[in-house]
């Protein structure tokens, strides 16, 4: 079968399917046939070579998907061969079939496509455990979102405003603005202009929740705009920009990982969170499958699906990379596997 496997760290040229062994699942597990894999953030820093949570390499990339179980091993009782799921996993899904312990397959939601299957898992359970397990959001909440107009942005945006929250939202371009808007934001901030901060505070009087996932200059500014007994969860750095041959980017970067000092968070009473799903799946594996239920029937309650920004051939696997490195990309970008 093909896969892409990171034997090294580079551009997204390195991003080449090739030849590997098929994978045969053992006791618990099932083999996947994949459709789509969903692309996210972290793959990107994997490939650099700055993501923590990566596998020694080789391995192939690659953290979410769908398709169908082509084959189960023994001790499974609960999926069956044809049956259609979705995957979140370490690593894996750059490739045409995958094998998972059974209880990371998760059957697909009944009225979601394939291509929306491969775009929910990450990207929803990212925002829902941080909006709503973390920074606890209710109804009289007005909630501000960065980088509303990506995968976790725009699922961040349904689920806050589909719980009756004033959500307002920042992004790189009009058209985006007017994305997040029409996806349930009630205004939206274009974090290129200078005086964004400004504008949202004249307009608002300050946020309760920000769903952080900028870092840099937009991390400091969004504790700023915060009421008192504020909640700011950060989910992310897409700011971050080190080039391992370049010594200058190293002082940038540092500059730029987010950072709070506890006695500025007490003059307003305000808290600053984080959260990374990869831990929590690996470390909390019952509480997650009870989130999971959760957030799945609220999406039912609530029609929510995903976003599809682009999906590219697995083949452009270095282009779908590009993308999303040039800040262009919406929503969900996905690689089509299968067929």
């Amino acid at each position: 079968m093909k896969a892409i496997v990171l034997s090294k760290t580079g551009g997204p040229e390195i991003l080449v399917p090739i030849e590997v062994k098929e994978p045969k699942p053992g006791k618990a597990e099932v083999r996947i046939k994949i459709d789509y894999a969903g692309i996210n953030y972290a793959e990107i820093l994997s490939r650099k070579g700055l993501y923590g949570w990566a596998l020694k390499r080789p391995y192939i990339l690659g953290m979410e998907a769908s398709g169908t179980i082509d084959e189960v091993g023994s001790g499974v009782s609960n999926l069956k061969v044809g049956q259609k799921v979705m995957v979140g996993t370490k690593c894996g899904t750059y490739a045409e079939k995958i094998v998972v312990p059974g209880d990371r397959a998760v059957p697909v939601l009944d009225n979601y496509s394939m291509e929306e299957s491969a775009s929910f898992l990450v990207n929803y359970m990212t925002a829902w455990v941080c909006l709503v397990k973390m920074a606890k959001i209710s109804p009289e909440d007005s909630v501000l979102i960065t980088a509303a107009a990506g995968g976790v942005g725009t699922a961040a945006v349904q689920i806050a405003s589909r719980m009756g929250c004033k959500v307002y939202g920042m992004a790189g371009s009009e058209e985006k603005i007017e994305l997040i808007k029409s996806y349930g934001a009630l205004s939206g901030y274009n974090y290129r202009d200078p005086n964004c901060f400004m504008d949202l505070v004249g307009d608002t009087g300050g946020v309760d929740v920000v769903l952080e996932m900028v870092g840099g200059s937009v991390f400091k500014k969004s504790l700023d705009v915060l009421n008192p007994f504020g909640r700011l969860v950060v989910a992310g750095f897409a700011s971050l920009d080190l080039n391992k041959w370049n010594p200058l980017s190293w002082i940038q970067t540092w500059r730029d990982i987010p950072r709070v000092n506890v006695g500025r968070l007490a003059q307003k009473s305000v808290a600053v969170m984080s959260s990374h799903l990869g831990y929590l799946l690996e470390e909390e594996p019952k509480q997650m499958e009870y989130i999971l239920s959760d957030l799945k029937d609220f999406v039912k309650k609530h029609d929510i699906k995903p976003l599809i920004g682009k999906v590219f051939p697995f083949e452009e696997a270095s282009q779908a990379h590009n993308y999303i490195e040039s800040r262009k990309s919406y929503g969900k970008v996905l690689l089509k596997i299968g067929s």
